[in-house]
């Protein structure tokens, strides 16, 4: 039996379990893939209060290993139903049952998909979500990134330094990202803004080899790309609790980080607020073993 299960290995997450480890709860927390979010995509932190020019995954391997060493479990697995006893909860996932006291949902968000066909099953061979995870394997090749805000920007540019070429294809004629890294891309030889418009279909036989292009005017045409980056916003990760958890736009609804469940909490990306961003994500994993204490000190 734990105090309590985190389900999620992001920074909200993995900053619950130091705190929760802390607390001298006995803490499990589950990650679907790999520790760290999205945070890991980042190369450079430069907003996080003393921790500027580390990456991401260097971040994010910080907090792994200081929840590892207060004592926290973590164990790879993903979390697919969870079940309210009352006092006591379960969390399943897709090979064990785990009992506890109480519960933290911190999945974070997922990227946004195009819908087109064959996209999902393109990924790994020529469609990607992560540009610093994926970008390597197509050195020295024509690529294409899709998307209009910072995510999507700082692709581009990442990718402009290591593929022969790179299409930015936004939906509009202006960028919602920083203007500075709009002209850093401008000045790019190698980066084509294709503006007003939108990838439209994907070609391919066992990998991808071209993507259609439709602009605003309904004119088509074809792209021939290695890869294609998908860079048009997230979601929130919260399907696998959407029949039992009070959502608000796809967000679980989280006032104080409790939701509408008792002793079932939320923190970071997936919680419904204004402000995402990684030191936030961490203040929530504080607070959400903060409110967790209130309740186990009262049962």
């Amino acid at each position: 039996m734990y105090d309590v299960i985190i389900i999620g290995g992001g920074p909200a997450g993995l900053t619950a379990a130091i705190y929760a480890r802390r607390a001298n709860l006995k803490t499990l927390v589950l990650e679907a893939t790999a520790c760290g979010g999205q945070i890991i995509i980042t190369p450079d932190i430069e907003n996080y209060p003393a921790a500027m020019h580390i990456s991401g995954l260097d971040f994010a391997s910080r907090l792994e290993s200081q929840a590892r060493e207060l004592g926290a479990d973590i164990n790879f697995e993903e979390v697919t139903d969870i079940n309210d006893r009352g006092v006591e909860k379960d969390v399943i996932t897709d090979s064990n049952t785990y009992a506890t006291k109480s519960i933290i949902i911190a999945t974070g968000t997922k990227p946004r998909k195009l819908g087109l066909e064959g996209e999902s099953h393109l990924v790994g061979h020529g469609v990607s979500y992560c540009a610093t995870c994926d970008g390597s394997f197509y050195r020295g090749r024509v690529v294409a990134v899709t998307g209009g805000g910072n995510t999507a920007l700082d692709d581009a540019l990442f990718l402009s330094n290591i593929a022969e070429k790179v299409y930015l294809i936004h939906r509009r004629d202006s960028f919602r990202g920083d203007a500075e890294t709009v002209e850093k891309l401008k000045a790019q030889p190698n980066v084509e803004l294709v503006l007003n418009s939108n990838v439209t279909k994907l070609n391919y036989d066992k990998t991808l080899n071209s993507i259609e292009v439709t602009d605003n005017d309904g004119n088509k045409s074809e792209l021939e790309v290695a890869a294609l980056f998908i860079a048009i916003g997230r979601t929130p990760a919260t399907d696998a609790f959407a029949n039992k958890i009070t959502l608000r736009e796809g967000y679980i609804d989280g006032e104080y980080c409790h939701t509408n469940i008792p002793g079932i909490f939320v923190a970071g990306d997936c919680r419904y607020k204004e402000v995402r961003q990684l030191v936030t994500a961490t203040s929530d994993g504080a607070v959400a073993v903060h409110e967790v204490v209130k309740l186990l000190n009262k049962s």
